[in-house]
């Protein structure tokens, strides 16, 4: 089959969602073609064809971090990449258009593929529906909970990454399409080993490490006090990921005297990634809301036990107790506890 894939983010842009289109596009190619257009940044080659996917960057306006997209550069992806798929569309045979977020990816997609005859699979992937971190979460905002509505409504298939997107996407739109669900998978990391005087900490650090991009809905600020909370000299939080959030979360750390305890990795590669889980002991995340989050399969494959909040898909496959523990949303008394006691309690890891 010959399959577009639209998406406004695609690695290195963006967070889950991007990687989880990579990691489908690159599995589907073992047996398809499969074309992706997303957005351009910081001059990107605006056509390549990386691990035999062919990828189709176009330009939006007002793009200004790698992490997080402007609400001008998610308007201008639509047309830009409207105009890319006619083009293509034009030139070469599909069978299929699949988009990745009800906005701003399916309105474009939805209309080439009305255009041109084709089924739409519209995958909805948490952040699209609702957000409870924005004043202009889609789900509360008229115009783009309409938007999201119709893209759900006139797409063939809509497909939810976990339960929670679905429940979401049903009890705030108003939409009678059936949607399924496809939890996500990853491929089984291969570690390049490191050892922990690699990246300058000592064996007998407790290092507790979060993955994401650092915006609001992560909810960093909980972690940072977490650690302030227990003030302890070889408890170490690992922060992997940037964003525009970094310099509040930097200053906040050496307000309250431990930036010696919070150290900021930025943004790093797959590899290293994967090696300073390795070396850690516990993954923690403070985030208001996951709609599923792969971070969390990325910890457990690495062997190590998960501490979050419950608000999110991640709680369709995390087991209080067992995978480590979940913690209401919000409590984060409760998050330093548990935290606290798998520090102390090396049996419970």
């Amino acid at each position: 089959m010959n399959i577009l894939m639209i998406n406004y983010e695609y690695p290195p842009l963006g967070g889950g969602g991007g990687v989880f289109n990579k990691q489908l596009a690159e599995e589907l190619s073992k047996s398809n073609n499969i074309t992706v257009v997303t957005s351009n940044f910081n001059n990107q080659k605006p056509y390549e064809i990386k691990n035999d996917i062919e990828l189709i960057r176009v330009p939006v306006l007002m793009r200004t971090d790698q992490n997080a997209a402007t609400i001008i550069s998610m308007l201008s992806f639509s047309p830009a990449s409207l105009w890319a798929g006619y083009q293509l569309l034009k030139r070469r045979p599909f069978d299929i258009v699949h988009s990745m977020f009800a906005i701003p990816s399916a309105p474009s997609a939805l209309a080439l593929a009305k255009k041109f005859h084709l089924p739409h699979v519209l995958s909805i992937l948490g952040g699209d529906i609702y957000d409870p971190s924005k004043k202009l979460s889609p789900h509360k905002t008229p115009l783009l909970h309409y938007t999201v509505t119709k893209m759900m409504q006139e797409s063939d298939k809509v497909v939810a990454l976990s339960s929670d997107v679905r429940k979401r996407a049903l009890k705030y739109y108003n939409v009678s399409k059936e949607i399924d669900v496809i939890h996500l998978g990853i491929p089984k990391p291969l570690v390049v080993k490191r050892t922990r005087d690699h990246f300058g900490f000592k064996s007998d650090d407790i290092l507790l490490i979060t993955v994401g991009r650092l915006i609001a809905r992560k909810g960093l600020y909980d972690l940072v006090g977490t650690v302030e909370a227990m003030r302890s000299q070889n408890i170490k939080l690992v922060v992997v990921g940037d964003g525009p959030k970094r310099v509040e979360l930097v200053e906040l750390s050496k307000s309250l005297g431990i930036s010696d305890h919070v150290l900021f990795f930025g943004h790093v590669s797959d590899e290293t990634k994967f090696q300073l889980l390795d070396i850690s002991d516990i993954y923690v995340s403070s985030s208001h809301h996951e709609g599923f989050g792969i971070v969390f399969l990325e910890a457990m494959a690495s062997g190590l036990p998960v501490v979050c909040y419950d608000e999110g898909g991640q709680a369709e496959f995390l087991l209080d107790k067992k995978t480590g523990f979940l913690v209401s949303y919000g409590n984060t008394s409760l998050l330093t506890r548990r935290i606290r006691q798998l520090c102390e309690d090396t049996t419970l890891r």
